[in-house]
């Protein structure tokens, strides 16, 4: 009895010290460079693991300001949200379809949308960019929103169904004796119970909006228009020479810091969300 609880005391103290051990890994590169982005350059050329001798904020300020950060960081801003709202409209009202009624071609469409998931925007942007330019949606921020929506369906669509599927189906049939309506029943019935799901897509399409780069790249080339992944690259770009380092590490923490915040906000649905997907899938 001891001999047993002695080794699952030594295995648990064993998978502490490899989760600190990983943990310290993925954190550590945050630390040192949030430390770098409050040192001057003489302190980050001299010792650049040392600490700093006083906060210099007004490295913050010359990201905003000598590569425009503020603005590109509004544009990001506005993408994002805008993205995830579309996302949002047009996959709940899909995925509820898909999951709960079989029609000809239903099969032929989930499959479809399943086979889509693997289908990244680097390997399409040639005539992407051809469709865009040709409804005049280049350097439009709201066309870009759209695209980074669509190019989100399947991933989304995917997750959803599992949920959706999961659920008991006597909630919408009392729903439906009542007199509710398919689209009242979907957002009064349907809706809350798939919270954790919705969640989930809610916060990975956000980080993933948030970050993306070749996309922005490719259809966005007004200055004033950019979003943040673009604006740090100009800020390296712009710092190349001037090799103001504190600057460039504020800009890093600027881009870091709304993700950090969508996932402490919401990290006990997105791990709900995770483990109730795999275990309904």
């Amino acid at each position: 009895m001891n001999e047993d609880r002695l080794r699952r005391n030594l295995a648990n103290w064993t998978l502490r010290i490899i989760l600190i051990f990983f943990t310290v890994i993925f954190v550590y590169p945050f630390i040192w460079n949030l430390i770098c982005s409050i040192k001057t350059n003489t302190e980050y050329l001299t010792d650049p693991y040392a600490l700093p001798s006083s906060i210099h904020i007004e490295n913050y300020v010359n990201a905003f300001k000598k590569a425009n950060m503020g603005a590109y960081f509004l544009n990001s801003v506005y993408v994002v949200i805008l993205s995830v709202g579309l996302l949002m409209v047009f996959v709940i009202p899909a995925a509820y379809v898909l999951a709960r009624y079989r029609f000809k071609g239903s099969k032929v469409i989930t499959t479809l949308y399943m086979a889509c998931i693997f289908l990244q925007p680097t390997y399409i942007m040639i005539p992407l960019f051809l469709e865009v330019q040709k409804i005049n949606g280049l350097n439009n921020l709201t066309v870009l929103s759209l695209v980074y929506a669509v190019m989100q369906f399947p991933f989304a669509i995917f997750t959803l169904l599992g949920f959706i599927e999961a659920l008991p189906t006597g909630y919408e049939e009392a729903a439906r004796i009542d007199g509710g309506t398919n689209f009242g029943i979907l957002i009064r019935v349907v809706v809350p119970l798939c919270k954790p799901g919705i969640a989930t897509i809610t916060m990975l399409t956000a980080m993933g909006f948030w970050s993306e780069y070749p996309l922005a790249l490719v259809l966005v080339t007004d200055e004033l228009k950019r979003t943040i992944p673009i604006g740090l690259a100009n800020l390296f770009e712009v710092q190349k020479y001037a090799t103001d380092w504190g600057a460039m590490f504020a800009g890093l923490i600027i881009v870091l810091i709304p993700t950090l915040i969508i996932y402490l906000i919401g990290q006990k649905q997105l791990l709900q969300g995770i483990t109730l997907g795999g275990i309904k899938g």
